[in-house]
Protein backbone atom coordinates (compact mmCIF):
# COMPACT_ATOMS: atom_id res chain seq x y z
CA UNK A 1 0.00 0.00 0.00
CA UNK A 2 1.32 3.34 -1.39
CA UNK A 3 1.80 5.81 0.84
CA UNK A 4 0.91 9.08 -0.76
CA UNK A 5 3.02 12.10 -0.38
CA UNK A 6 1.43 16.09 0.00
CA UNK A 7 3.69 18.98 -0.92
CA UNK A 8 2.67 21.71 0.35
CA UNK A 9 3.40 23.99 -2.29
CA UNK A 10 1.40 22.19 -4.73
CA UNK A 11 -1.37 19.69 -5.47
CA UNK A 12 -0.23 15.83 -3.88
CA UNK A 13 0.48 12.96 -6.13
CA UNK A 14 -0.42 9.59 -5.51
CA UNK A 15 2.09 7.77 -8.24
CA UNK A 16 -0.85 5.76 -9.56
CA UNK A 17 -0.53 7.48 -13.48
CA UNK A 18 -4.00 7.19 -13.80
CA UNK A 19 -5.02 8.62 -11.10
CA UNK A 20 -2.94 11.45 -11.05
CA UNK A 21 -4.38 12.80 -13.80
CA UNK A 22 -7.43 13.37 -12.48
CA UNK A 23 -6.71 14.64 -9.25
CA UNK A 24 -7.75 18.08 -10.12
CA UNK A 25 -11.29 18.31 -10.86
CA UNK A 26 -12.92 21.40 -12.25
CA UNK A 27 -15.13 21.41 -8.86
CA UNK A 28 -15.98 19.18 -5.77
CA UNK A 29 -18.32 16.94 -6.95
CA UNK A 30 -19.76 13.91 -6.43
CA UNK A 31 -18.11 10.17 -7.79
CA UNK A 32 -19.96 7.30 -8.93
CA UNK A 33 -19.65 4.28 -6.19
CA UNK A 34 -17.75 1.84 -7.57
CA UNK A 35 -19.91 -1.40 -8.80
CA UNK A 36 -17.87 -4.58 -9.08
CA UNK A 37 -17.95 -8.05 -8.09
CA UNK A 38 -17.74 -9.34 -4.57
CA UNK A 39 -16.58 -12.70 -5.73
CA UNK A 40 -13.24 -11.94 -4.65
CA UNK A 41 -13.15 -9.91 -1.72
CA UNK A 42 -9.98 -8.95 -0.94
CA UNK A 43 -9.95 -7.50 -4.68
CA UNK A 44 -13.37 -5.68 -4.28
CA UNK A 45 -11.92 -4.04 -0.80
CA UNK A 46 -8.74 -2.87 -2.12
CA UNK A 47 -11.09 -1.52 -4.79
CA UNK A 48 -12.97 0.45 -2.99
CA UNK A 49 -10.00 1.67 -0.41
CA UNK A 50 -7.83 3.19 -3.78
CA UNK A 51 -11.54 4.85 -4.69
CA UNK A 52 -11.62 6.48 -1.10
CA UNK A 53 -8.42 7.40 -0.89
CA UNK A 54 -8.14 8.60 -4.45
CA UNK A 55 -11.46 10.92 -2.94
CA UNK A 56 -9.54 12.56 -0.70
CA UNK A 57 -6.16 13.30 -2.63
CA UNK A 58 -8.70 15.33 -4.90
CA UNK A 59 -10.36 16.58 -2.29
CA UNK A 60 -6.67 18.01 -0.75
CA UNK A 61 -5.39 19.07 -4.51
CA UNK A 62 -8.80 21.50 -4.86
CA UNK A 63 -8.14 22.96 -1.87
CA UNK A 64 -4.32 23.34 -2.35
CA UNK A 65 -4.80 24.92 -5.71
CA UNK A 66 -7.30 27.29 -4.61
CA UNK A 67 -5.03 28.86 -2.23
CA UNK A 68 -2.84 29.69 -5.02
CA UNK A 69 -4.02 32.30 -6.36
CA UNK A 70 -5.71 33.46 -2.74
CA UNK A 71 -2.18 33.59 -1.39
CA UNK A 72 -0.92 35.60 -4.55
CA UNK A 73 -3.81 37.88 -3.63
CA UNK A 74 -3.16 38.57 -0.30
CA UNK A 75 0.76 39.25 -0.63
CA UNK A 76 -0.24 41.83 -2.96
CA UNK A 77 -2.65 43.41 -1.12
CA UNK A 78 -0.75 43.26 1.89
CA UNK A 79 2.37 44.88 0.22
CA UNK A 80 -0.36 47.53 -1.54
CA UNK A 81 -1.42 48.23 2.41
CA UNK A 82 2.37 48.64 4.01
CA UNK A 83 3.81 50.65 1.28
CA UNK A 84 0.59 52.82 1.05
CA UNK A 85 1.10 52.96 4.69
CA UNK A 86 4.81 54.16 4.54
CA UNK A 87 4.54 56.40 1.69
CA UNK A 88 1.29 58.03 3.14
CA UNK A 89 3.73 58.80 6.12
CA UNK A 90 6.88 59.86 4.69
CA UNK A 91 5.74 62.21 2.12
CA UNK A 92 4.21 64.67 4.38
CA UNK A 93 7.32 64.33 6.35
CA UNK A 94 9.51 65.28 3.41
CA UNK A 95 7.19 68.44 2.93
CA UNK A 96 7.63 69.70 6.19
CA UNK A 97 11.12 69.20 6.53
CA UNK A 98 11.19 71.13 3.07
CA UNK A 99 12.82 68.09 1.16
CA UNK A 100 10.28 68.24 -1.26
CA UNK A 101 7.66 70.72 -1.54
CA UNK A 102 4.10 70.07 -2.37
CA UNK A 103 3.96 66.49 -1.89
CA UNK A 104 1.86 66.09 0.87
CA UNK A 105 -1.22 65.82 -1.08
CA UNK A 106 0.12 62.82 -2.71
CA UNK A 107 0.99 61.30 1.05
CA UNK A 108 -2.79 61.19 1.16
CA UNK A 109 -3.65 59.49 -1.72
CA UNK A 110 -0.87 57.03 -0.49
CA UNK A 111 -2.84 56.32 2.62
CA UNK A 112 -6.20 55.89 0.92
CA UNK A 113 -4.76 53.07 -1.76
CA UNK A 114 -3.30 51.45 1.48
CA UNK A 115 -6.91 51.86 3.41
CA UNK A 116 -8.38 50.29 0.33
CA UNK A 117 -6.02 47.40 0.30
CA UNK A 118 -7.10 46.20 4.12
CA UNK A 119 -10.86 47.13 3.13
CA UNK A 120 -10.88 45.04 -0.26
CA UNK A 121 -8.71 42.11 1.50
CA UNK A 122 -11.07 41.80 4.13
CA UNK A 123 -14.45 42.54 2.16
CA UNK A 124 -13.34 39.46 -0.65
CA UNK A 125 -11.58 37.31 2.69
CA UNK A 126 -8.67 36.71 0.53
CA UNK A 127 -6.79 35.99 3.52
CA UNK A 128 -9.27 34.37 5.25
CA UNK A 129 -9.88 32.15 2.75
CA UNK A 130 -5.94 31.12 1.96
CA UNK A 131 -5.23 30.55 5.52
CA UNK A 132 -8.98 27.97 5.42
CA UNK A 133 -7.67 26.61 2.47
CA UNK A 134 -4.32 25.87 3.46
CA UNK A 135 -6.35 24.68 6.60
CA UNK A 136 -8.45 22.59 5.47
CA UNK A 137 -5.76 20.46 3.13
CA UNK A 138 -3.63 19.73 6.28
CA UNK A 139 -6.72 18.06 7.96
CA UNK A 140 -7.75 16.01 4.83
CA UNK A 141 -3.74 14.89 4.92
CA UNK A 142 -3.86 14.37 8.63
CA UNK A 143 -7.34 11.79 8.27
CA UNK A 144 -5.74 10.34 5.57
CA UNK A 145 -2.90 9.19 6.83
CA UNK A 146 -4.96 7.87 10.08
CA UNK A 147 -7.04 5.99 7.06
CA UNK A 148 -4.09 4.35 5.96
CA UNK A 149 -2.49 3.45 9.29
CA UNK A 150 -5.85 2.10 9.61
CA UNK A 151 -6.56 -0.02 6.70
CA UNK A 152 -2.95 -1.21 7.04
CA UNK A 153 -3.38 -2.85 10.46
CA UNK A 154 -6.72 -4.21 9.07
CA UNK A 155 -4.69 -5.53 6.55
CA UNK A 156 -1.74 -6.86 8.35
CA UNK A 157 -4.93 -8.56 10.71
CA UNK A 158 -5.89 -10.27 7.37
CA UNK A 159 -2.86 -11.71 6.73
CA UNK A 160 -2.23 -12.94 10.34
CA UNK A 161 -5.76 -14.90 10.61
CA UNK A 162 -8.28 -13.31 11.98
CA UNK A 163 -8.35 -13.87 15.85
CA UNK A 164 -12.15 -14.00 16.70
CA UNK A 165 -14.78 -13.35 13.62
CA UNK A 166 -16.25 -14.63 10.40
CA UNK A 167 -14.56 -13.06 6.96
CA UNK A 168 -18.18 -11.87 6.85
CA UNK A 169 -17.14 -9.39 10.20
CA UNK A 170 -13.94 -8.91 9.20
CA UNK A 171 -14.99 -7.20 5.79
CA UNK A 172 -17.66 -5.26 7.44
CA UNK A 173 -14.81 -4.09 9.40
CA UNK A 174 -13.02 -2.56 6.62
CA UNK A 175 -16.56 -1.17 5.24
CA UNK A 176 -16.83 0.91 8.32
CA UNK A 177 -13.52 2.00 8.24
CA UNK A 178 -13.80 3.32 4.84
CA UNK A 179 -17.12 4.61 5.60
CA UNK A 180 -16.50 6.36 8.91
CA UNK A 181 -13.56 8.33 6.81
CA UNK A 182 -15.65 9.52 3.95
CA UNK A 183 -18.28 10.86 6.29
CA UNK A 184 -15.86 12.51 8.34
CA UNK A 185 -14.23 14.17 5.25
CA UNK A 186 -17.73 15.19 4.18
CA UNK A 187 -17.92 16.65 7.40
CA UNK A 188 -15.24 18.45 7.09
CA UNK A 189 -15.71 19.69 3.60
CA UNK A 190 -19.32 20.80 4.78
CA UNK A 191 -18.21 22.85 7.55
CA UNK A 192 -15.33 24.68 5.95
CA UNK A 193 -18.18 25.71 3.39
CA UNK A 194 -20.51 26.99 6.62
CA UNK A 195 -17.51 28.67 8.03
CA UNK A 196 -16.70 30.64 3.96
CA UNK A 197 -20.57 31.25 4.23
CA UNK A 198 -20.96 32.82 7.44
CA UNK A 199 -17.36 34.79 7.15
CA UNK A 200 -19.38 35.86 3.69
CA UNK A 201 -22.68 37.07 5.12
CA UNK A 202 -20.51 38.85 7.94
CA UNK A 203 -19.19 41.16 5.48
CA UNK A 204 -22.13 41.49 3.21
CA UNK A 205 -24.24 42.61 6.41
CA UNK A 206 -22.24 45.75 8.32
CA UNK A 207 -23.81 48.50 6.61
CA UNK A 208 -27.70 47.32 7.18
CA UNK A 209 -26.91 45.75 10.55
CA UNK A 210 -25.92 49.53 11.63
CA UNK A 211 -28.44 51.53 10.35
CA UNK A 212 -30.75 49.17 11.92
CA UNK A 213 -28.61 49.50 14.92
CA UNK A 214 -28.89 53.47 14.87
CA UNK A 215 -32.13 54.06 14.07
CA UNK A 216 -33.44 51.45 16.42
CA UNK A 217 -31.04 53.42 19.05
CA UNK A 218 -32.38 56.70 18.08
CA UNK A 219 -35.93 55.62 18.90
CA UNK A 220 -35.27 54.61 21.83
CA UNK A 221 -33.76 57.19 23.08
CA UNK A 222 -36.77 59.63 22.22
CA UNK A 223 -38.78 57.04 23.75
CA UNK A 224 -36.96 56.14 26.62
CA UNK A 225 -35.56 58.84 27.76
CA UNK A 226 -31.88 59.37 28.82
CA UNK A 227 -29.50 56.44 29.38
CA UNK A 228 -32.60 54.60 28.90
CA UNK A 229 -34.58 55.48 31.64
CA UNK A 230 -37.95 56.72 31.45
CA UNK A 231 -38.72 60.15 31.93
CA UNK A 232 -40.46 61.13 35.04
CA UNK A 233 -44.42 62.28 34.56
CA UNK A 234 -45.12 66.14 34.75
CA UNK A 235 -46.26 67.56 37.90
CA UNK A 236 -44.64 66.02 41.04
CA UNK A 237 -41.23 64.42 41.14
CA UNK A 238 -42.41 61.92 43.55
CA UNK A 239 -45.78 60.95 45.00
CA UNK A 240 -46.88 62.03 48.61
CA UNK A 241 -46.39 58.91 50.92
CA UNK A 242 -48.19 59.51 54.40
CA UNK A 243 -46.43 59.45 56.82
CA UNK A 244 -46.44 57.47 60.34
CA UNK A 245 -45.88 58.35 63.84
CA UNK A 246 -43.08 56.56 65.76
CA UNK A 247 -43.68 54.16 68.77
CA UNK A 248 -44.66 55.24 72.14
CA UNK A 249 -41.55 54.24 74.17
CA UNK A 250 -43.15 51.87 77.22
Amino acid sequence: MGQPEMQPEGPPQDGRGEGAARLRPGDLTGRAFPLGDWGEPAARLDELYRWVELGALRTAAWYLEDRVWKRRGARVLRCGAAAGAVVGVALPLLDLTGAAAGIAPWGCLALLLGVACVAADRYFGVTSGWMRDVATAQAVQRRLQALQFDWAAESVREVLGPTEGTAGEAAERCLGVLRRFSEDLSELVRGETAEWAGEFRSRAAPVGTQAVVFSGSGRGAEVGGVNGRFPAPPGSARPNMPRQRPPEPR
